[in-house]
């Protein structure tokens, strides 16, 4: 595959394994990325991974890869409750999506159930940790074999 897959991190995944590890573990975003990395490989998919605190940056990203992405995989923290404006660069965007979330968000806070992103996602991960990530891969690659 030429295209690699975007995989997409909002605010506050810089601190993964530091914040909150009762809630997110102790694995730091390096950690998924590299082993993201190592399973694209076995899959034969190049994984571009970006994260940010600012959702103008992950909207231009999400622009980007619609010339630049098979698919987009992608965690945006609290964004996922909140932003329309990745809703709509995300529906202007033609490969699959896959909206990944590191805890359960069904089991916390009620303003943390609904995602504008799952609107636009082919499938949704959540409460997996960050193995969630690996699910999200695994599904992409086969996505993409049936396209």
């Amino acid at each position: 595959m030429t295209k690699p897959i975007f995989a997409l991190n909002g605010p506050n995944l810089n601190l993964l394994g530091q914040r909150q590890p009762e809630i997110y573990g102790r694995e730091t975003l390096e950690d998924v990325a590299a082993a993201m990395a190592d399973l694209g490989e076995e899959l034969g998919l190049a994984v571009r991974h970006l994260q940010s605190n600012h959702e103008g940056q992950l909207v231009d990203w999400i622009q980007e890869a619609r010339a630049q992405a098979a698919g987009i995989i992608i965690n945006p923290g609290a964004y996922s409750h909140t932003s329309v404006a990745i809703l709509d660069a995300l529906n202007a965007f033609d490969g699959p999506v896959l909206e990944v979330h590191i805890s359960n968000i069904h089991k916390r806070e009620a303003f943390r159930h609904h995602s504008f992103v799952s609107g636009r996602a082919e499938g949704v991960i959540a409460g997996f940790g960050t193995e969630g990530y690996l699910l999200a891969l695994r599904r992409m690659a086969s996505l993409l074999v049936k396209r």
